[in-house]
């Protein structure tokens, strides 16, 4: 079969399930492509797994709608190799399934080599999501083979849920904010032929069916200098970006932000006065960068992204040591926070951006909590010294615009609030702004 024919035939099977009308209940013999997610984050090969339409970003964004997330069973056990496939076998429409999922691939055999994205050497596989720490809280919320992992498509709100988590409502008064989160795929793709043209998914519809009323929209600005190591177990920077490809890549991921806002009737929150009077029922965002890759060790940048792109909120580093600081997965460069990375902070504090220390090193954790002057969030991390250092700054992790405090609800409202039917981002800390 012709690319060009293969490509247009998974796009008809991936259209006629989100139809979710025009494919027959008995088992119909299909090849479909898509992306490999398997149960067992330390496996080679899987027999059983998820195939997913589009490629993840990050374990954040693995999809829980079953119209785009299918089950799949294979006699033999299958290679993971991180990139697209391609799959054959028998498409079944499930009826009433206990996990939630509507279609099932059954003895699914590979029809091509793995398809290995060019330039970045791989995609995204489940064992990289666990590896960078974004998928642990999801990993909490779907014990068994994906059991419960998927969210009803169109729920009736008169049934019944079994599920605590599905009753979980904010307490009054209080906003639910997600502090990371990648929705909308407005990531630019690691696959090239993919690239800036990933396609925008919906954002507004989850937030208010799983009772969102804020999420910190980030963008993610080394995605072309970055890939999966050659032992799956971490992002890795695979090579040197040239001058101006990662700020002029941070331009593009803020366009797109500001078009999925667009298209989505997103609210943007630019200070605190905005926040203490959100509209609970009104999807907001708070723009983000996770890096600050973007900047390339011109301060002034981050001015023109205060003013120009609404940015509020900057995570210093991500998967690779950058002009700011030291990273965690790799040995340190710096010794922790840069000179530079300190001028950013200061910077931030006088602008009024809030500064994230996730992924950075433990000296670049105690070097900022020294410099700023203002509170610093510590989104999403596995090691409980950097969430003390954080601490100490203030009497719980926090997060402050002009006076705005953000508090940390613990590990318990933490899970609670992920298994909520807003899926596709996890909940680092569950917040609450107090009102003002």
């Amino acid at each position: 079969m012709a690319t060009g024919d293969a490509s247009s035939a998974t796009q008809s099977v991936w259209n006629a399930m989100r139809d979710d009308s025009t494919l027959e209940p008995n088992a119909s013999a299909v090849e479909i492509g898509g992306w490999m997610i398997p149960l067992d984050p330390n496996a080679s090969a899987a027999d059983y797994f998820l195939l997913t339409e589009d490629e993840p970003c990050c374990g954040g964004c693995v999809p829980r709608d079953p119209l785009r997330c299918i089950e799949v069973t294979s006699h033999d056990s299958l290679e993971l190799d991180g990139g697209p496939v391609r799959l054959r076998g028998r498409l079944i429409r499930l009826i009433d399934d206990p996990a939630g999922w509507r279609y099932r691939l059954e003895a699914a055999r590979r029809v091509s080599e793995p398809m290995h994205a060019s330039g970045s050497g791989a995609g995204m596989s489940r064992r990289a999501f666990l590896a960078s720490g974004a998928a642990l809280s999801l990993a909490a919320c779907a014990p068994g083979r994906f059991a419960g992992y998927t969210d009803s498509h169109e729920p009736d709100p008169a049934e019944p849920r079994d599920s605590e988590a599905a009753q979980w409502q904010a307490a009054a008064g209080a906003l639910t904010i997600d502090m990371h989160s990648h929705a909308g795929h407005l990531i630019v793709s690691r696959n090239p032929k993919l690239g800036a043209h990933r396609r925008l998914t919906p954002v507004s519809a989850p937030m208010r069916a799983g009772g969102m009323n804020v999420i910190c929209l980030a963008i993610v600005t080394d995605t072309v200098v970055t890939r999966v190591s050659a032992d799956r177990k971490r992002f890795e920077a695979w090579r040197t970006p040239q001058p101006g490809e990662l700020y002029q890549l941070g331009q593009t991921e803020f366009a797109r932000a500001h078009e999925l806002i667009e298209r989505e009737r997103l609210v943007v929150v630019t200070d605190a006065a905005m926040l203490a009077s959100a509209d609970p029922r009104t999807p907001h965002v708070i723009i983000a960068s996770e890096g600050g890759d973007f900047l390339e060790g011109q301060l002034e940048r981050v001015d023109e992204a205060y003013s120009q792109h609404q940015l509020r909120h900057l995570q210093l580093t991500h998967f690779r040591v950058n002009e700011l600081g030291d990273i965690q997965t790799v040995p340190p460069v710096h010794g922790g926070l840069t000179d530079f990375g300190a001028d950013v902070v200061r910077r931030c504090n006088a602008l009024g951006i809030v500064v994230d220390v996730a992924h950075g090193t433990y000296d670049l954790v105690k070097r900022a909590a020294s410099v700023t002057t203002k509170p610093l969030v510590l989104s999403h991390t596995a090691d409980g010294r950097r969430d003390r250092r954080v601490a100490e700054f203030g009497d719980v992790p926090q997060s402050r615009w002009d006076g705005a405090r953000l508090q940390t609800d613990g590990r318990r409202g933490r899970r609670r609030a992920c298994r909520t039917r807003y899926g596709y981002v996890r909940l680092h800390l569950t917040a609450g702004f107090p009102r003002l």
